[in-house]
């Protein structure tokens, strides 16, 4: 087919939405239902060459006028499903207040009648803002002379913009400039070709790009921006949909190009693991301490891949210098939880004011139930001058040591604690101004001393400072809790995370009285907290777009989180029985599975010792004939006589056997004992018996026809011998690998008829069908 896309000519006029377009990013609009009936009425036809003159109705003959209405109606019918809309869908929507134009893709048609959704990009490229309320991405204007030229920013609601139908030419080359000094390449242009590729249909000559970049290492998300300055081929826009797009970056002048030089060279000296930088983590030893410096602002991560799970786990941080601030951070790796800990994002942390940080995990912890590993992050707090405004100092040295806790060493360590009132010495008593513990003979001149030039803390906290010391002037104690410290860095601190309202950065509704608490929020309920989906295997927030406060109670029952309840949705062909089931279900579908496999019966196999068959082939059934035989094994007897003694079939299988016995089968796989050929390939004499000595040999055979117990020695085909050897060999173990030696020999027989003695798919057929010694039915 051919078509036309130039030729979609469509402009209408929508009120902008004052609805809350956070969940449209990009260049993406929306649209209403109508507006898509109105472009496909507008839409080009498309001719069908694959007609080639042929009539549209099956019925037509140019010589029958009364087949010219239905061939007219067919044509109509043609004609009208032929419309066809271009794609990718892009539009031109025109500002009428400031005159601003930029291009636009759209997202779906599902908006408001008369009303267009616009994205935050969108409506800055417009110079459109809400009033209060309005969305959280309101960015500064100050380069709005840059974005096309006008200034001016339009309130949303009663102002109409224009949208036009405008199909652009696919761009090749695309060259943008960066509004700020010190991008460096690293760090946004794997972002930029992400961002491009996943939320944008278009680019507009001078409009701004805004790139959000990696918040985990710094703890905090640096935007980008960047001006679009120029495409090949020359025009206003283009599209980057289905194109190979080349991208040049260059330096709005000179003097931006050495000053992003002069910050790359610096921002390289300061990176982790260099000299001036932080380190760069890694493994935690779980037997030796290991040294580490961090900068002000930024983490260092350690991952501990195992550890004793039945002891005490205790992680310690020591700074080098008593007055660094440092904190400890601890997560739990698993499905339910893969963020890195930051201090408004953790499961475990030690904020105290105390030098050394310690956490101890207990082995009963419920938060370790499911970890596979733990995130150990080491964070420095900015330093702060009296103003409050952070100082850039060198970077922090630490130790740091994760170690298991032996019970009694533990348990020495709180009968010491509880012996700490004893005097270590005898004859020594404690001052009650220091609580220092002084020989008795020497109390009197030291209390002297020690009133005159130290003060133990009026309000109980049991610290002792000299009177004009600069520790004792900045010596704090909170207002409303017990926390006391030093330093004024320490005091903004703990305002900072226990008497500062904060805000999830995703839930913008939901504000928390204290950091510990919102960091609980993000690693529990909140919808972007990053899991590993059960079924996709990929890092992804948890509930999406879903509402987080009402999540689906199906998904609750099944232990799903949002994400993983829509996603398990998918379809998927069961292994075992080929049935088609919902991911979610799976489980539950393959637990019916399981249950069936334990209380299945056994199969009941041939009579004949030498056979690898089943009665019923490779599951349970019940005897077709009067010996138990297979009907292969069962062919060479059967007769079609009258014989209800069974005398007949009696002289048939001794026959059989005295023929087996006196001239053998002649077969080299036959490995049967009573057989003059299977004595011989399995080593054994094999002479052949007289008359006489054969007889008492088959005698007993005879005797036990009428037992099922009773085995029968009969010789078989090459397939069939080779499946019971294998099934013999797997029924004593003999294999290595998967697990053998636990199942019946009824089991492994017909495991290895059903796979056609391949081993490797008996042993998968045993642990996906038969239950186990023990398990199934006797």
């Amino acid at each position: 087919m051919s078509s036309s896309p130039e030729s979609l000519v469509w402009s209408q006029q929508y009120s902008v939405s004052k609805s809350d377009p956070k969940r449209l990013v990009g260049d993406k609009i929306i649209l209403p239902p109508n507006a898509l009936e109105q472009l496909l009425a507008a839409a080009p036809t498309v001719t069908s060459e694959a007609s080639n003159g042929q009539p549209y109705s099956s019925s037509f003959d140019p010589y029958n006028p009364h087949t010219y209405a239905a061939e007219r109606e067919a044509r109509a019918y043609n004609i009208e499903r032929n419309k066809e809309l271009p794609h990718p869908l892009t539009f031109r929507l025109v500002n009428p207040e400031n005159g601003r134009v930029v291009y636009a893709g759209i997202r779906e048609f599902s908006g408001e009648e008369g009303e267009i959704t616009l994205s935050s990009f969108l409506e800055e490229a417009l110079g459109i803002q809400h009033g209060e309320g309005g969305h959280e991405d309101k960015l500064a204007h100050e380069d709005q002379a840059m974005t096309n030229g006008h200034d001016g920013p339009e309130r949303a609601g009663s102002l109409r913009i224009t949208v036009h139908a405008k199909q652009l030419q696919k761009g090749t080359y695309v060259k943008l400039r960066p509004l700020e000094a010190g991008y460096d390449p690293e760090d946004w242009k794997s972002l930029l070709e992400q961002h491009l590729r996943s939320n944008y249909t278009t680019l507009t000559n001078g409009e701004v790009l805004h790139v959000p970049g990696d918040p985990d290492r710094h703890g905090k998300q640096e935007v980008f921006r960047f001006l679009v300055d120029g495409f090949t081929p020359e025009a206003d826009g283009v599209c980057i949909v289905d194109t190979d797009l080349e991208v040049d970056i260059e330096a709005l002048n000179e003097e931006q190009a050495r000053e992003t030089l002069r910050r790359i060279a610096a921002k390289q000296r300061k990176a982790p693991g260099t000299a001036e930088g932080s380190s760069a983590g890694g493994a935690l030893d779980l037997f030796n301490s290991q040294e580490g410096q961090v900068r002000d602002g930024e983490y260092v991560d350690y991952q501990l891949g195992s550890w004793s799970r039945t002891q005490p786990l205790e992680i310690r941080l020591t700074p080098a210098n008593d007055d660094d601030d440092l904190e400890l951070f601890v997560n739990p790796v698993g499905s339910r939880l893969q963020g890195q800990p930051r201090d408004d994002e953790h499961v475990f942390a030690d904020f105290e004011g105390r030098p050394m940080k310690r956490i101890r995990l207990e082995p009963t912890n419920v938060a370790l139930e499911d970890a596979e590993a733990l995130w150990v992050s080491v964070h420095a707090q900015e330093s702060r001058e009296e103003n409050g405004k952070a100082t850039p100092s060198a970077p922090r040295q630490y130790k740091i040591r994760a170690s298991a806790v032996d019970r009694i060493t533990s348990s020495k360590e709180q009968s010491d604690t509880t012996l700490k009132d004893a005097p270590p010495n005898p004859g020594e008593v404690r001052c009650k101004n220091c609580q220092q513990w002084i020989p008795q003979q020497s109390l009197f001149l030291h209390e002297n001393f020690c009133l005159r030039n130290n003060i133990l803390c009026p309000q109980g906290c049991g610290q002792v400072f000299q009177k004009r010391s600069p520790t004792y002037q900045s010596h704090w104690h909170c207002p409303h809790d017990s926390s006391h410290g030093t330093t004024p860095s320490s005091l903004h601190r703990h305002n900072h995370l226990f008497h500062t309202p904060h805000t999830c950065p995703h839930c913008t509704t939901l504000t928390f009285l204290t950091l510990p608490q919102l960091a609980h929020h993000r690693t529990t309920t909140c919808p972007a907290k990053l899991i590993l989906c059960r079924f996709c295997h990929l890092r992804v927030p948890q509930e999406g777009e879903s509402d987080p406060s009402a999540p689906p109670s199906e998904a609750l029952l099944m232990g799903l989180t949002p994400h993983e309840f829509a996603d398990g949705a998918r379809t998927t062909e069961c292994h075992l029985c080929g049935r088609i089931s919902r991911l979610r279900d799976m489980d539950m579908h393959l637990r019916h599975h399981e249950l069936e496999r334990r209380n299945r019966a056994k199969p009941r196999i041939c009579r004949n010792a030498n056979c690898g068959r089943t009665i019923a082939g490779a599951g349970a059934g019940s005897d077709e004939n009067e010996l138990g035989l297979c009907a292969t094994c069962f062919g060479p007897l059967y007769v079609a006589m009258y014989d209800p003694e069974g005398k007949a079939l009696r002289r048939r299988v001794e026959r059989r056997y005295l023929g087996q016995l006196m001239s053998g089968c002649g077969k080299g796989w036959c490995a049967n004992g009573y057989c003059k050929t299977g004595k011989q390939n399995r080593g054994e004499e094999g002479r052949a018996l007289s008359m006489k000595e054969a007889l008492p040999l088959v005698k007993p055979f005879l005797d036990g026809l009428k037992e099922s117990d009773s085995p029968l020695q009969f010789c078989v085909d090459e397939t069939s011998q080779r499946r019971r050897n294998l099934a013999e060999m797997l029924a004593a173990g003999g294999t290595t690998g998967a697990e053998t030696g636990v199942y019946a020999l009824e089991w492994c027989v017909a495991a290895s008829e059903a796979e056609n003695g391949d081993l490797d798919n008996a042993m998968r057929w045993l642990r996906d069908q038969a239950p186990k010694i023990g398990e199934g039915k006797e």
